[in-house]
């Protein structure tokens, strides 16, 4: 951990360097969403403005950021917010017998199936990369769409479990390719991502993982027929202790799209699960530790969401 926090030290003066430039460009851009919303600071290295990016082809993206992958010429900082998932340690806090309520089977608390698989409430990251635009017809306040390549550095101060806020200073470095494109007829995200997190606290088992994510909504009627390809989304993360190098966390979430007739909606339903072997936590954090028989833990999710 003092290894990596010396390198966003190092990274310091850079940022001071491309502030002071007198040809810098500085925008700020907002994400608002259930799950996860943010603010950043996108400044150019450069000088020059954020190229924009004229495909249709989804490979020729990826093609795109893959090959810039190791040229960064763009700065971000920014500071995040999981509502949904915050939220459900509020609730397990301050309504604990509405919360006791919700837990309708041992793999399934309503709360919890609504809120898994975020490992904390808030958090600042450093991106270092590039990044590139797409032609988008979304409002500017809801964020420019783009895609990234590069090094993201994040750092938090809690983490989540079992809707639990548990006090830890943790932080994460990974390479990531991620973005998002807006259109008339239809709305593309993506996220691979691999890299390690450190806790300070001793009772969270450090970790590396490898993490992707796809999400396609057609608008059109004719891309209705593909069940697969059309209106659909998967996310799947998979982590490993840096000590014994053996799974600790598996992540699945997939999801089906339903595109409203004469307006740009679209409601979505997640479903999957998250297990978590009694390896990732140690001491009074592991479920042996609080008297359950099963020490290996399996929660169901299910997750609604207002695609716009």
């Amino acid at each position: 951990m003092r290894f990596i926090l010396a390198a966003v030290l190092a990274l310091l003066p850079a940022i001071a360097s491309a502030e002071d430039a007198p040809e810098k460009k500085t925008t700020y851009e907002v994400e608002l969403d259930p799950y996860y919303s943010a603010v950043g600071m996108y400044n150019s290295l450069t000088g020059k403005p954020i190229p924009h990016l004229k495909v249709d082809s989804e490979m020729e993206i990826y093609k795109e950021l893959i090959s810039k992958f190791y040229q960064p010429r763009t700065l971000i900082l920014e500071a995040s917010l999981n509502p949904l998932p915050y939220a459900g340690t509020l609730i397990r806090k301050h309504q604990p017998g509405f919360y006791d309520n919700m837990q309708w089977s041992s793999n399934f608390n309503a709360v919890q199936a609504v809120t898994a698989g975020f490992e904390e409430p808030w958090a600042m990251s450093l991106f270092l990369g590039n990044v590139v635009s797409f032609d988008t017809i979304n409002k500017s306040l809801e964020g420019k769409r783009n895609g990234y390549s590069g090094l993201l550095i994040s750092y938090g101060n809690y983490h989540i479990k079992d809707n639990t806020l548990i006090r830890d200073n943790w932080i994460e470095a990974e390479g990531k390719l991620k973005g998002e494109q807006i259109l008339a007829d239809r709305s593309l995200r993506w996220s691979f991502r691999g890299g390690a997190k450190f806790h300070e606290n001793r009772y969270i088992a450090d970790s590396f993982y490898i993490g992707f994510r796809r999400s396609r909504t057609d608008f059109k009627e004719s891309a209705s027929n593909n069940f697969w390809l059309h209106n659909s989304g998967f996310e799947y993360v998979s982590d490993f202790s840096q000590k014994t190098l053996e799974p600790i966390r598996h992540y699945l979430v997939v999801d089906k799209k339903f595109p409203m007739k004469n307006s740009r909606m679209a409601f979505t339903l997640g479903l999957g699960f998250v297990w978590t072997a009694d390896k990732k936590y140690s001491g009074p954090l592991s479920e042996s530790a609080a008297g359950v028989k099963t020490p290996n833990s399996f929660q169901f999710i299910l997750r609604p969401n207002l695609e716009f």
